[in-house]
């Protein structure tokens, strides 16, 4: 079965770095799609930053040009740069999967949490 365990996460100060992992097992890569959401308290999971096809990767707003979400295939272990993080970042981050369909084209768009299959357990993210 598909499983996806997330670390990485911590305490960091404004302006710092944190770089998160998820290594993903139990199915085959190249048929899915990988993102990154987190979750704040009191707030719904958003996302974070997704690939919507195979050669297109797409982030929030609120983290353009500050995180960059990259993938070791071998490895099948995605990553996830978190550079100037601010206080606003503090959350519980998650990867994800969903499917990919023979085009290369992720179903679902940007935020549909809905459309992703597998979640991991999340890691915690606090900025001060």
């Amino acid at each position: 079965h598909v499983q996806l365990v997330e670390s990485g996460g911590g305490s960091v100060q404004a302006g710092g770095s944190l770089s998160l992992s998820c290594v993903g097992s139990g199915y085959t890569d190249s048929m899915y799609c990988m993102g990154w959401f987190r979750q704040a308290p009191g707030k719904e999971r958003e996302a974070v930053a997704a690939k919507l096809s195979t050669s297109s990767t797409h982030y929030a707003d609120s983290v353009k040009g500050r995180f960059t979400m990259s993938k070791d295939n071998a490895e099948n272990i995605l990553y996830l740069q978190m550079n100037s993080p601010k206080p606003e970042d503090t959350a519980l981050y998650f990867c994800a999967v969903r499917r990919r369909a023979s085009g290369g084209v992720c179903f679902g768009s940007f935020n549909d949490r809905h459309s992703y299959s597998a979640w991991g357990q999340g890691t915690q993210v606090t900025v001060s």
